[in-house]
């Protein structure tokens, strides 16, 4: 997912250190807590997909968004962080709420009613192109080499493949497509409004991310009552999906992110993005049963590597900023703080699914 603490490399993301309080003691060693964060992150879209089954998608972002900030709220608690003050600062975290979260969360979930969640899974993992081309135009410091613009073309002849563009793209949803697309490129426009008016502030990142998942809470509590009904009953499958999408794949996976980040920096911890599509493409193809051509797994290979070097070569400048995502979704952290998601960094998690 994501948040205003996190963003892709291509970007310009800037991966703050962690606070003290947090980077302490390592009880599971990072490799370990890496692969939950990929497999988290890379469920994330079957999560989706069995929620939708049941709920309204905007019931599920909401649900999701409660959940993610129920865990974060407590760790605020147990860590006695206290929520950023200024209307400013709360002004732009309501913006990177919508960017970073509310929207790209609820996109991926209208997108997976109609679309396989192995195809969403591919999506997310175009946060890193959307955020390469973006930051050549927003940017002015981020300087391309022929590397990353090679990695930016190959990246996008990775998507055609995967939409079957020979074929003329049929077979495929076009509209639900639009959408987990669009949801990737919310990740990188959040990311960079984030570097542009939270870079350098003086919260902790726990207080700057539950803050921004609590509005973003509140920016799909409004909504939904006006585009959905109540359900008439609750399956509970659907909803234990609900809560474990916002639970582990928000919540808990942006914790973790930013533990990574702390202890093995964002060159490493980025790497998770390229585990995210392969994961959720296995996810779906074993537990939901759904089709792959070979056109699937070969552009999906073509874009996680495109993306890579749209990485490459990048500045180890680091610098204390608000920044997933995350989004996401993924993603990719991306997450700047999910999603979760997954700013002045060259390199940087995924974004949060």
């Amino acid at each position: 997912m994501t948040t205003a603490a996190s963003a892709p490399a291509s970007s310009g993301r800037a991966l703050p250190s962690l606070p003290p309080a947090v980077s302490h003691r390592r009880a599971v060693d990072w490799r370990i807590r890496f692969a939950v964060l990929s497999a988290v992150w890379g469920f994330s879209f079957l999560l989706i997909k069995i929620g939708t089954g049941a709920y309204a998608p905007f019931q599920v972002t909401f649900g999701r968004l409660f959940f993610g900030t129920a865990v974060l709220a407590a760790a605020m608690a147990f860590r006695r962080e206290r929520l950023p003050r200024g209307l400013r600062t709360w002004g732009h975290l309501a913006v990177a709420a919508f960017l970073l979260n509310a929207l790209p969360f609820s996109l991926f979930a209208y997108s997976e009613l109609t679309i396989p969640s192995t195809l969403a899974g591919i999506c997310n993992a175009t946060s890193p192109l959307w955020g390469m081309a973006l930051s050549l135009v927003a940017l002015s410091e981020d300087r391309p080499t022929r590397r990353r613009v090679a990695g930016l073309g190959i990246g996008f002849l990775g998507v055609l493949t995967v939409l079957g563009a020979w074929q003329g793209f049929s077979g495929l949803d076009v509209r639900g497509t639009a959408m987990a697309l669009l949801a990737s490129l919310s990740y990188p426009v959040g990311w960079i409004y984030v570097r542009r008016t939270l870079a350098g502030s003086s919260h902790s990142h726990l207080s700057l991310t539950g803050a921004q998942l609590g509005l973003a809470t509140v920016q799909l509590a409004v909504v939904t009552p006006l585009f959905t009904t109540m359900p008439a009953s609750f399956p509970l499958m659907p909803l234990l999906a609900v809560v474990a999408l916002g639970a582990l794949g928000t919540g808990l996976a942006l914790l973790v992110q930013y533990g990574l980040v702390a202890e093995v920096g964002p060159t490493t911890a980025q790497m998770v993005t390229y585990f995210i599509p392969v994961i959720a493409t296995a996810a779906g193809v074993t537990l939901l049963g759904e089709q792959l051509a070979w056109n699937t797994p070969v552009g999906a290979l073509i874009v996680l590597a495109g993306a890579a070097l749209t990485q490459s070569r990048a500045r180890s400048t680091r610098t204390t900023t608000a920044a997933g995502p995350a989004a996401a979704g993924p993603a990719p952290a991306a997450a700047a703080p999910a999603c979760g998601g997954p700013a002045d960094r060259a390199t940087a998690p995924a974004a949060q699914p």
